[in-house]
C-alpha cells in the first residue's frame, strides 16, 4: 500500500492537470490556442488570473465560486473537473502502481475528460485530440502488458469500423446522419489503447447507459419528443469503466 504522502502528491498531481483540462475545454472548441496566453483569464472581464486565485478548487471555495476583479459567478464544472481528475489519479495508483501503464491510462482517460465535457457543450469531438491520439494509441500499447500492437490495431478496426457501419446503415435507412464522424474516431482511439475486447465492452456498456438515460429525458421531458444526445460521454464512460473493471468482467463471464 502506498503511505499518505505518496496518494497526497498523486492526487494534487491530477487535480492540477485537472486545471489544464479546463483550459482545453474552454478553449479547443473556439480554435483558440491553449498555449497563448499561458496565463488564465476570467471568461467574463478577460482580465489575468492571479496565481493564488488559480490553486485548484481551494480557490474556488475560497473565492465562493466567484471572480475576485469582476464578481462574475464561476462554473462549477471547473472544480469538479479538477477533482474527478485528482480520484482518476490516485484510482490508477492502486490498480496499476506507480508505473507506466498507470501514466497511459491517466492521460487517455484524462483527453476522455475534455471530450466528454466539449461534446456535451458543443455536440463535437475534437479531431486535435481523437486524430493524434490513434497512432499515439499505438504507440502506448508497447508500454500496457495486458495489450499488444496486434490487438491494438484490431482494437481500431474494429472501434472504428463497427460506429461507420451503423452510422453507414442508419443513414440508408433513414436517409440522415444518426452518428457523428467524430464518434467513429473516438472508439477508433480507444480502441488503440483498450484493443477489441474494449471495444465490444465498451459499446454495450455506453448503449445500456445511453439508453437508460435517453428513456429517462424523455419521460421528464415528453414521451414524444425527438432530440439528439451526444453519444461520446457514454463511449468515454464505458471505457473508463472498462479501464478498472473490464478485465474482471470479461474473466466473470467466460467463466
Amino acid at each position: 500500500m502506498f503511505n499518505f504522502l505518496t496518494v497526497s502528491i498523486i492526487f494534487i498531481f491530477g487535480m492540477c492537470i485537472g486545471s489544464f483540462l479546463n483550459v482545453c475545454i474552454y478553449r479547443l472548441p473556439t480554435s483558440k490556442s491553449i498555449a497563448n496566453p499561458s496565463h488564465s483569464i476570467c471568461p467574463s472581464c478577460s482580465r489575468r488570473i492571479r496565481f493564488y486565485d488559480n490553486i485548484p478548487v481551494l480557490s474556488y471555495i475560497w473565492l465562493k465560486g466567484r471572480c475576485r476583479n469582476c464578481n462574475a459567478p464561476i462554473s462549477f464544472r471547473y472544480p469538479l473537473v479538477e477533482l474527478m481528475n485528482g480520484i482518476v489519479a490516485v484510482s490508477l495508483l492502486f490498480k496499476f502502481g506507480l508505473s507506466l501503464e498507470s501514466l497511459v491510462y491517466f492521460t487517455f482517460i484524462s483527453s476522455l475528460i475534455v471530450i466528454t465535457f466539449i461534446d456535451l457543450d458543443h455536440q463535437i469531438i475534437p479531431d486535435i485530440i481523437t486524430l493524434p491520439g490513434i497512432p499515439m494509441g499505438l504507440i502506448a500499447s508497447f508500454a500496457l502488458p495486458t495489450m499488444t500492437l496486434k490487438a491494438s490495431v484490431l482494437g481500431l478496426l474494429l472501434g472504428g469500423g463497427s460506429l461507420w457501419f451503423v452510422a453507414w446503415a442508419y443513414n440508408l435507412i433513414a436517409h440522415r446522419d444518426g452518428m457523428g464522424g467524430g464518434d467513429i474516431k473516438l472508439l477508433a482511439m480507444m480502441g488503440t489503447i483498450i484493443g477489441w475486447k474494449g471495444v465490444i465492452f465498451t459499446i454495450f456498456a455506453s448503449s445500456v447507459i445511453g439508453s437508460c438515460v435517453g428513456i429517462t429525458m424523455m419521460l421528464i421531458k415528453n414521451k414524444n419528443m425527438k432530440f439528439a444526445i451526444p453519444f461520446g460521454p457514454f463511449l468515454s464512460i464505458g471505457a473508463i469503466a472498462y479501464v478498472f473493471l473490464g478485465s474482471q468482467f470479461i474473466a466473470w463471464y467466460f467463466s
